[in-house]
């Protein structure tokens, strides 16, 4: 009976030994309460960017930002300025989307992204815009480069002059691909702002929307497949574009335009921590500004505008412009207000009227803030009355 019980014991005790071991292991193999909490609390301070902005594409609105004016290096984003100085060549007339161009040995010695260029190979610029826009090919932009201005520095001047033309006061460009510096190198600099007037500068010209919404693309007859790297194109139906830039000093950084139904807006984000953590960021941002406004058309193109401007020297001597141009606007959907709409014309017009003509400015007011203008414009030609006839209205007679 004693044996029984020792047995019994000692079986107790293993059991109990073999317990507490396990016990332990398992507590060294799976993090405590405490810290899975100090992991979760971390990943709610994430600062989720460095700087933002939300724009209403249509006519600058800022929706909201933070950090709008820091400089920061925005990475390829800066391969938007190239599509740029590209994209009003292209409308003026001094290039052509059929151009031939040639790698160079500079060009396809290049790093990072690429669609990797053989030097001797010749591509369409349009085939190189679109390897620089969808697979962010900084190869490409540099061979882009070379080809436009003759050298990547003479390029990088051009792309400077335009930020300054555009007033792009946070900008300065040092290089065509958006790359790190190389040691003894300065590196690009560029803001939210300044990022939002390229784009809305940019959008002017609708073969940007068509290069940047492209979600994949052959390039080499099919034998290299470029994939775009805005993955927010695959998640968010109204998202058509723009850009995106990375590189681990500067954090992953972006510029997106959506549109829907008559709203666009175009939402920067510079800085984050990581590309999900950005494609969030916007995603939400873009959410909350197609739900909360509204876009309403104050004036529309031709409309007529119910004032006359007095022409000292026309036959007829009164006329009513039209506008030349329409505006819309955004504003909260429970937002509420007076909304007007001013002439403004000199006191007298002298001389012929040209179809088209400005003669004056319709002031956009909301309350008593100026939201806007549009020209208003002569809606046809009008002769220069006879001598007699100028001469008795000089004296205060009109027949």
């Amino acid at each position: 009976m004693i044996k029984k019980w020792v047995v019994i014991g000692l079986i107790i005790l293993i059991w109990t030994g073999w317990a507490q071991a396990r016990s332990q292991s398992l507590k060294k193999a799976r993090p405590s309460k405490g810290v899975a909490a100090q992991k979760q609390a971390k990943a709610e301070k994430e600062e989720p960017c460095k700087a933002y902005l939300v724009i209403d594409a249509r006519n600058g609105k800022v929706l909201e930002g933070e950090n709008v004016h820091l400089k920061r290096a925005p990475a390829s984003v800066v391969k938007l300025m190239v599509a740029y100085v590209v994209l009003e060549k292209l409308a003026k007339g001094e290039l052509k989307l059929t151009d031939p161009i040639t790698v160079s040995k500079a060009s396809s010695k290049m790093g990072g992204s690429q669609v990797y260029l053989k030097e001797g190979e010749r591509f369409t610029l349009e085939q190189m815009m679109k390897a620089v826009m969808v697979a962010s090919a900084n190869d490409a932009a540099y061979a882009l480069a070379e080809h436009i201005a003759g050298s990547k520095d003479a390029f990088i001047s051009i792309m400077n002059e335009k930020a300054k033309a555009l007033n792009m006061a946070d900008t300065e460009f040092h290089s065509v691909h958006g790359l790190p510096p190389s040691k003894g190198e300065q590196e690009d600099a560029s803001s939210c702002h300044d990022l939002a007037i390229l784009s809305r500068a940019l959008l002017k010209y609708p073969k940007i929307l068509e290069w940047t919404s492209i979600k994949t693309e052959e390039f080499r007859d099919g034998q290299f497949t470029m994939n775009n790297h805005n993955k927010l194109l695959f998640r968010m139906p109204e998202v058509d574009g723009l850009k995106t830039g990375y590189f681990r000093e500067t954090g992953f950084n972006i510029v997106v335009t959506a549109a829907k139904n008559d709203l666009r807006f175009i939402v920067v984000v510079l800085g984050s921590p990581r590309a999900k953590v950005r494609d969030n960021l916007v995603f939400e941002k873009l959410k909350k500004a197609f739900a909360q406004y509204k876009t309403v058309e104050l004036v529309k193109k031709g409309e007529i505008i119910n004032k006359e401007v007095i022409l000292s020297e026309g036959e007829p001597g009164r006329i009513k412009g039209v506008a030349g141009a329409s505006f819309s606007y955004s504003f909260p959907n429970d937002q509420k207000g007076e909304l007007t709409k001013e002439p403004w014309f000199p006191k007298t017009i002298s001389g012929e009227i040209k179809q088209g003509q400005k003669l004056g400015e319709l002031l956009l007011k909301k309350d008593r803030e100026v939201l806007g203008k549009v020209d208003i414009v002569a809606p046809s030609a009008v002769p220069k009355a006879n001598i007699a006839k100028i001469f008795l209205r000089k004296l205060g007679i009109n027949l």
